[in-house]
């Protein structure tokens, strides 16, 4: 089992900003990357369309004899990740916003999240909100339309800065010191939000947290690969492989699968 490959999932291309973290901390771990970007964006789907696809993801990495599962979406974290731990034996890594770290180091009590609809309505989002932010504001933002823009190769575009700056706008007036980035498509952004965001803002995301939480898991159930050789990392993708190719760079192949 050991051998066997990290199996990662997300409604798209976004996801791989988590593989990248797995992939930094534990470089001889074999992985499969699932980038379900036929029905991206998760968000504006209900929690049965969101569990039915992180089923269908889920079945096909196991049929790919992987050992441990990341759920590299939040909206299907929040939305299916219970059923997911019901139905298999197999351990899943979840991912959830970073509130709690943004919560005990803000300064002015203030913190900013930005994330998708299906994350934010969520009663897991809720939960975790209750019991870290008591006495703490929560700018809450749904960043409807960009997921869209990132899975159509458009992070650069002014289309997606206008949309940053009017998403930013209320929190910026609400003076938040920290900004909460929670979907894993939203890493990209960082490089354009450095630049629309003062200096004393600071960004917090989920991919270190997951990755050393995946080495955890693989460490307690004795399936680290013990072997330091080239690992094989797949990818696959049942939308647009060209752009999915550039964000992993030339090192990568994408291929095409329709599931």
């Amino acid at each position: 089992m050991s051998k066997h490959p990290i199996g990662i999932f997300d409604s798209g291309i976004g996801g791989t900003s988590i593989w990248k973290e797995i992939h930094s901390l534990l470089p001889y771990e074999n992985t499969i990357y699932l980038a379900d970007s036929k029905y991206a964006p998760y968000g504006p789907k209900g929690k049965d369309k969101i569990t039915e696809l992180s089923i269908k993801n889920t079945e096909l990495l196991i049929k790919k004899e992987c050992k441990l599962i990341v759920v590299a979406c939040n909206t299907a974290t929040t939305n299916a990740i219970k059923t997911l731990r019901k139905s298999y034996d197999i351990p899943f890594i979840g991912i959830e916003p970073a509130i709690k770290p943004a919560a005990l180091k803000t300064k002015t009590k203030v913190i900013g999240i930005l994330a998708t609809k299906g994350t934010l309505s969520s009663a897991l989002f809720y939960k975790t909100t209750d019991m870290f932010t008591s006495g703490i504001s929560v700018i809450e933002q749904i960043g409807e339309g960009i997921v869209p823009l990132i899975e159509n190769g458009k992070i650069e575009s002014n289309e997606m800065v206008e949309l940053l700056k009017l998403y930013l706008k209320p929190m910026l007036e609400a003076h938040i010191d920290y900004l909460v980035l929670g979907c894993t498509h939203y890493p990209y952004l960082i490089p354009i939000l450095l630049r629309l965001l003062p200096s004393h803002v600071k960004i917090i995301d989920s991919g270190e947290a997951v990755a050393l939480q995946t080495k955890a898991i693989l460490e307690q159930q004795n399936l680290l690969n013990p072997h330091i050789t080239k690992p094989e990392n797949q990818f696959f993708s049942n939308g647009n492989i060209e752009i999915m190719a550039t964000l992993l760079g030339k090192t990568f192949n994408v291929d095409s699968l329709e599931f």
